[in-house]
């Protein structure tokens, strides 16, 4: 099955980009008809977060959204199959790309946003920056090794597997890093400060705060949103005052600033991740019925 994968991806690669979104709009419907659990899930996260919307809205704003995982996934193919020539016409980098250029260390907060790789893409073949990446290895080899390859596609990409720890990426940074971090997600109780997120008290990993700090690096946001020609990656500026002593602190301001671009372009979200999965002591998951309840 992956490898019948990976042949259909090579073949989308040099169709013209609307007849891709054609396909994702068309696999996303099906897709969010068919997957009932993930569909669950968006619309568990989306009634946490977006309580204030109407059930009509938020139903909208799920099956957008798996439209846009769907279309998203699809452009793999021409990021990294397409040509030069698809890239520099699909892809666009805006902001001050120096910090990523010299010689210090930068932990860019790259959330995830179903522009994600397109991101990766433009900032290391358009961009020119080296840069580094945690890694998660996938669970079918062929597939492993295709989406590595694609990651890499530049080979300016360190990639460091998140089960070797965090002296390596320390070190990394030490000698000059730009590390392309995903914190948001939810890996336990052990790993995570709970802190609010659209008002949820939420498990969230503190490393942009302490990757910043035993690394001495500075932060940045970098944020990729799809358009109907491309995508469009926003380098944010240099954060002032960060990190600061406080841990807890640090990652509210990184939830914060989170909430702030989600509310840009709330449908590009990944709410396909069981976000709130852990839950502070006593209370009861919410993912296992049809309500939800607000922390």
């Amino acid at each position: 099955m992956s490898q019948l994968l990976l042949v259909f991806m090579r073949l989308l690669a040099p169709l013209p980009l609307s007849w891709v979104r054609a396909l994702g709009w068309v696999l996303g419907h099906a897709l969010y008809a068919l997957a009932h659990e993930r569909r669950h899930i968006v619309q568990v996260n989306l009634g946490l977060c977006f309580p204030h919307l109407s059930g009509a809205k938020r139903t909208r704003m799920a099956r957008h959204h798996v439209v846009r995982v769907m279309q998203a996934l699809l452009d793999r193919s021409w990021l990294w199959h397409g040509s030069m020539a698809q890239l520099r016409r699909r892809l666009t980098v805006l902001g001050d790309v120096s910090p990523l250029q010299g010689d210090s260390a930068v932990v860019m907060l790259a959330p995830h946003f179903v522009g994600l790789d397109a991101g990766g893409t433009a900032l290391t073949m358009l961009g020119g920056v080296r840069m580094a990446s945690i890694y998660v290895p996938q669970s079918a080899l062929a597939l492993d090794d295709w989406v590595r390859d694609g990651r890499n596609r530049s080979g300016a990409v360190a990639l460091y597997f998140r089960h070797g720890g965090v002296k390596p990426i320390v070190s990394g940074l030490r000698q000059g890093d730009k590390l392309y971090l995903l914190p948001d997600m939810d890996f336990g109780r052990q790993e995570s400060l709970f802190v609010p997120f659209f008002g949820v008290q939420t498990a969230t990993v503190p490393s942009l705060s302490r990757f910043a700090r035993l690394g001495r690096a500075q932060v940045l946001s970098v944020v990729t949103r799809m358009t109907a020609s491309g995508y469009i990656t926003e380098i944010g500026p240099v954060w002032a005052d960060f990190p600061s002593s406080d841990v807890q602190a640090d990652t509210l301001r990184m939830n914060q600033a989170l909430e702030s671009l989600i509310r840009t372009m709330p449908e590009q979200y990944y709410w396909v991740h069981k976000r709130f999965k852990t839950r502070p002591e006593g209370e009861p998951g919410v993912y296992d019925g049809v309500g939800v309840k607000k922390a």
